[in-house]
């Protein structure tokens, strides 16, 4: 049987609504409404709601979508974060914990979008970091994992360069908004896998910085 964490406190217990988690390059804020025009500002480097596949809303849309977010925060089943940069102070990104399940120790990471101009640099790969370290290391979660969009190949492979493993597909798991079917690609890490993940994203991001 797998103890649960600090004492018999619950994930959702884990999970304060002012957490920050804090890495070198990054910070993981609580989301919040009084990040609506930053978050416009985010997705609008690289007009990333023209992406049928990731879901960011756009400039109309952005406010009823944090809203959304908020209230699951409230329920217990998800926990929304913005995504800002130490040195420049600017929020390049939204991610998220959601299907938060206490009972079974899990949860899955997604929601995840960054602007143009940080895509393919230290940032993705550090908030992975600091969300598999609290989900593992704090929140002793058994197992976390990713659902993503099968017309998404970008995001297939670099949840496989987390570590995580390729569980299968759900076909015709979701009606997307352009009327399009959607199979859902499915992944997931162990708590026994975290160590080796672990190591492996801390040399991606050292050689991150080196360069």
């Amino acid at each position: 049987m797998t103890n649960m964490a600090d004492g018999g406190r619950g994930l959702t217990e884990l999970l304060p609504s002012n957490l920050i988690l804090e890495g070198q390059d990054v910070i993981l804020e609580p989301m919040q409404l009084t990040h609506t025009r930053e978050l416009i500002a985010a997705a609008e480097d690289g007009e990333l709601w023209k992406l049928e596949y990731t879901g960011v809303p756009d400039r109309l849309s952005m406010p009823a979508a944090i809203e959304q977010a908020l209230a699951q925060k409230e329920l217990g089943s998800e926990f929304p974060f913005v995504v800002r940069l130490k040195q420049s102070k600017l929020i390049v990104g939204s991610t998220r914990y959601y299907a938060i399940d206490d009972k079974n120790r899990n949860l899955s990471i997604g929601y995840t979008w960054y602007s143009k101009s940080v895509q393919r640099t230290s940032v993705n790969s550090e908030c992975k970091y600091l969300l598999l370290e609290h989900a593992f290391e704090r929140m002793k979660c058994i197992s976390v994992q990713w659902h993503t969009d099968h017309r998404n190949v970008r995001s297939q492979n670099a949840i496989k360069r987390l570590g995580a493993k390729f569980e299968g597909v759900l076909r015709n798991a979701k009606i997307m908004p352009d009327g399009a079917i959607r199979h859902t690609h499915c992944f997931s890490m162990l708590d026994t896998e975290w160590s080796e993940s672990k190591t492996a994203l801390k040399s991606r991001l050292s050689h991150y910085r080196k360069s």
